[in-house]
């Protein structure tokens, strides 16, 4: 990059006015230098995410330059209208692309694809592949991986699984890219023996894995707290030739955190700083995790400290972590701290964090502090979610506040919240408790007329109510029967 165009990226990443970016652009001479300065900057923006300043400059480009815009340039500005949602804004650059006699590239449609897939409209996604088969494009590994990466950051990983097998199907060679969002759509999933079961298919098409690929094979493990199968991933990638960066350290260290042992996830901490590999704040929250999690709060606090004398701020994650650890313990004055101290950081508490203090409050009989949170939630900014009242319902059924309890779940339609499981779950303890079998049944039904199907902590409630052989005998019937009429993971 010219010192020129240094100069106008750390502008850009200043100046955030629309007339004063203009105002300076149009003072740049009209000559292939300037061009090639203003692409070079897009393209670094585009590396950095700063989506903002690349409409920008793009915009200026299109509509007030004397310049005559590239596919590259309308490609810039597709891709940074789908990071910030605006999908129409993405359709009509494609359009103006299009008038403007620019021939699409495969990343055209790709970022097309994306772009949609982000916002949920499947259907024009679709669309994009009838469109590149009339420009006598068949539709690449680039565009496939973008489609592939667009349903999984919409949520729709089953569509996504189902791509990825297509892909195949039309003979289009999937890449270590395309193997390595597979490994990680199950990992997040945690179902680690389908990341396997991607990466044996990878190695057997002669496919050769990256350090991200082993890194998302440990974090798949790392979830689901296989520790062992982690550290053979890790090794397997030193071996590969690859030096272990901060995201595998930390994968490794998350591992550890999941199966319990906090000391394993301390060592791989020091590991990497022997390594020479500095701890970022992903690895600090690790171990505040890893501690918590085990009943180590004071070690976790020390962590946090350390986090700060580090010169790094706590994030919003950070402190509910750290959350997390007390209120385990129910040490109510330092949780009422922590979101002190949140509030000092210019951090606003988020419904996660709410729902946490409410849990806490509950747990140790502190229902007036509860109903105050509550309050708090439904008067302020804050939402309350499913899970807020599935944690009151809990709480207060436990309790044998049975009276109450109702009265909040019936107040959910007209808070447009619809019960799932946990909260049916839920309301059937506080019956199964008091052996009020009859009770039970009527509310099972009333889930399944809901379309709610139950769970295997569901069936253990059910049986739980049970005070007889017929009636343990007629539950389990019940459970058979609707193990083989739905998919549900009941056991049998």
């Amino acid at each position: 990059m010219s010192p020129v165009a240094q100069q106008f990226l750390n502008f850009l990443q200043k100046e955030v006015d629309p007339n004063t970016v203009w105002g300076s652009l149009d003072t740049l001479p009209p000559t292939h230098t300037t061009w090639d300065d203003i692409i070079n900057v897009a393209v670094q923006l585009r590396i950095n995410k700063q989506w903002d300043p690349i409409v920008l400059v793009c915009e200026w480009i299109l509509y007030r330059s004397s310049f005559q815009p590239d596919v590259i340039c309308y490609n810039l500005l597709i891709d940074a209208y789908g990071q910030k949602s605006q999908y129409k804004k993405v359709e009509s650059t494609y359009l103006e692309l299009l008038e403007a006699r620019c021939v699409p590239t495969e990343d055209t449609y790709a970022l097309l694809i994306l772009a949609y897939c982000t916002a949920n409209l499947l259907e024009k996604a679709e669309a994009i592949f009838a469109e590149m088969r009339r420009h006598g494009l068949p539709p690449s590994v680039v565009v496939y991986n973008a489609y592939i990466d667009g349903l999984m950051k919409g949520r729709n990983t089953q569509r996504a699984v189902e791509i990825f097998q297509r892909m195949k199907r039309d003979r289009c060679q999937p890449s270590t890219d395309t193997y390595t969002m597979l490994i990680n759509l199950y990992g997040k999933a945690n179902r680690s023996y389908m990341a396997l079961k991607v990466f044996h298919e990878m190695r057997s098409q002669k496919c050769k894995p990256d350090i991200c690929t082993y890194t998302a094979l440990v974090n798949a493990f790392a979830r689901d707290g296989l520790c062992e199968k982690a550290e053979e991933v890790f090794e397997e990638l030193q071996e590969a030739g690859h030096e272990p960066d901060v995201y595998a350290y930390n994968a490794l260290m998350e591992a550890y955190s999941r199966a319990g042992f906090p000391y394993g996830a301390a060592e791989i901490f020091s590991l990497m700083q022997h390594m020479g590999c500095e701890p970022d704040r992903a690895s600090y929250n690790i171990m505040v995790d890893a501690y918590g999690r085990a009943g180590l709060h004071e070690d976790a606090l020390a962590v946090f400290e350390e986090l700060k004398r580090q010169g790094m701020t706590p994030t919003m994650k950070s402190h509910m972590l750290l959350l997390s650890a007390y209120s385990k313990i129910g040490n109510i004055a330092k949780c009422e701290e922590i979101v002190n101290q949140m509030h000092k950081s210019g951090l606003k508490p988020d419904t996660f964090v709410l729902n946490s203090m409410l849990n806490m409050y509950g747990r140790v009989g502190h229902f007036e502090k509860m109903e105050e949170v509550l309050n708090a939630m439904e008067k302020g900014p804050y939402v309350a979610d499913i899970s807020t009242y599935n944690i009151l319902i809990n709480i207060y059924g436990r309790a044998g506040f049975c009276e109450r309890m109702e009265d909040l779940f019936r107040s959910l339609p007209a808070k447009n919240l619809k019960p799932d499981v946990v909260t049916w779950t839920s309301r059937l303890g506080a019956y199964s408790r008091k052996k009020l079998y009859t009770r039970c049944i009527e509310i099972f039904e009333e889930m399944i007329d809901a379309g709610c199907y139950p769970d295997g902590g569901t069936a253990k409630v059910l049986l739980s109510a049970c005070s007889s052989d017929d009636q343990i005998e007629q539950v389990t019937n019940v459970i058979r029967t609707m193990h083989k009429d739905t998919r549900t993971v009941l056991p049998v």
